[in-house]
């Protein structure tokens, strides 16, 4: 957990992946277009003393991913949102499938989601029911810009797109991650845009829609969707690095969102790998609002509002006891392993607080 001003902070990155882009895996150029992207805003965003090189970001593996995520405990738990890219990659980008091996191996520390795209038909609602059962996933990740066939995207509030939620409903899949921000080249821009949340949000009070990136670079557009629909909640993966090098813009963006959602409705997540939470937690965490929005907005970016953005909301949503969790951690696998039992005990500091 992260401390500050000696309060313990319990951090849930609630957007990881584990994927593979390496060249083996590639079978359209597309497939190389996206992970140079990536990469693009890796380096972009990224401290140059933090940055990777190309051949390991193409693939880390689960070794350095849990070293990354939990190693100096800058973050306790992480959900897996899934980017399967199955026409790019001959293996998928970052499936399930994938997830699940690492998921299995440590329960306690992550939280498995799985995907569906309405495009697959009869065919897809069988493999939504095939990942419920056999993973029993509590949410999907969904990415409407993603190439099939001729098909460049397609709709959330599509009358297809509808037959999934109303499956995700019917099997207490309660989470829905939507990917709606930055476009990654080649896919097209227009096919992440947010305006289709809305209509599924309204149609489905019952779901919570979690608009990955908060829409970015439609923000407007997001927090005036989400103001009126109080089932939309905003992850801050792709926003929350402007706190490293566009504080301005961080405190803009934070400003915005604890304005018109509340500090209730927002979720931290790094993006990993294309940020690391062994210093975007941190970043974050210090980060302060400038006084022209404070004043401006009426908000602050404290203690309390932290504890919620950074851990408590992803706990409400996914039934996670923190408070159990941090008891289970003080003696689990991953705490052996990196030292951390005394730091889950509340009897030292960790790396990350440094």
């Amino acid at each position: 957990m992260y401390q500050q001003n000696e309060e313990d902070i319990f951090v849930i990155d609630a957007h990881v992946h584990l994927w593979d882009a390496t060249e083996e895996n590639i079978k359209h150029e597309g497939g190389e277009e996206f992970i140079q992207c990536f990469y693009d805003y890796h380096t972009t965003f990224t401290p140059e003393e933090r940055q990777w090189d190309m051949d390991e970001y193409r693939k880390y593996g689960a070794d350095r991913m849990v070293a990354d995520l939990f190693g100096d405990a800058a973050a306790d738990m992480g959900i897996f949102q899934p980017t399967y890219l199955t026409d790019f990659y001959a293996e998928g980008f970052n499936t399930t499938e994938q997830n699940a091996a690492l998921a299995t191996e440590y329960p306690e520390r992550f939280v498995l989601n799985g995907t569906f795209d309405p495009r697959d038909g009869d065919q897809g609602l069988e493999y939504l029911e095939e990942l419920h059962e056999n993973y029993e996933i509590p949410g999907v990740k969904l990415y409407t810009a993603e190439w099939r066939g001729d098909s460049k995207g397609w709709r959330l509030d599509d009358e297809e797109a509808f037959e999934f939620l109303e499956k995700c409903s019917e099997l207490g899949i309660e989470n829905i991650h939507a990917h709606k921000g930055p476009t990654i080249r080649p896919l097209n821009r227009d096919a992440f845009d947010v305006a289709d949340v809305d209509d599924a949000a309204s149609s489905f009070p019952e779901l919570n829609f979690v608009v990955e990136h908060v829409g970015l670079p439609r923000l407007d557009d997001f927090c005036w969707i989400a103001a009126q629909e109080n089932n939309v909640y905003g992850g801050l993966a792709v926003a929350a690095p402007f706190a490293q090098n566009r504080p301005g813009k961080f405190s803009e963006i934070m400003s915005e969102l604890l304005w018109w959602l509340g500090e209730e409705r927002v979720l931290f997540g790094s993006d990993y790998a294309l940020w690391n939470p062994d210093w975007l937690v941190e970043e974050v965490m210090e980060a302060e609002l400038t006084q022209e929005h404070r004043a401006e907005y009426g908000v602050e970016w404290d203690l309390e509002t932290k504890k919620k953005v950074m851990g408590e909301n992803a706990a409400d949503l996914y039934d996670i006891d923190i408070e159990a969790k941090r008891q289970a951690f003080q003696d689990d696998e991953i705490s052996q392993q990196f030292g951390l039992e005394d730091h889950y005990a509340g009897e030292e500091p960790a790396a990350a607080d440094d």
